[in-house]
């Protein structure tokens, strides 16, 4: 089943290479989508791709890279669109 979720991460996620680990484990599952950067210090992802994929790399998210510290994520499910061609990091 394909799934997509939309997620905001707060805490000290910007400046310890949070984009870079979550581009990094996106590919190893074979996700779609985007992460950015947002003003205020927290970290926004669209993930597209296999339900259980996707499943692995927000629980990635929940935790963070060394160095990150995650207070909270909000994630919001949205319908499946299949509209990334891969995944990239937004700057």
């Amino acid at each position: 089943m394909k799934r997509r979720v939309h997620i905001v991460v707060h805490g000290h996620v910007q400046g310890v290479w949070f984009r870079a680990a979550v581009r990094d484990i996106a590919g190893r599952e074979g996700i779609s989508g985007f992460v950015r950067n947002l003003p205020g210090g927290a970290v926004e992802a669209v993930f597209e791709g296999d339900s259980s994929a996707v499943e692995r790399v927000t629980g990635f998210c929940r935790v963070g890279p060394p160095g990150s510290r995650v207070d909270r994520v909000d994630l919001e499910e949205e319908p499946f669109t299949g509209g990334f061609d891969a995944f990239t990091v937004r700057y």
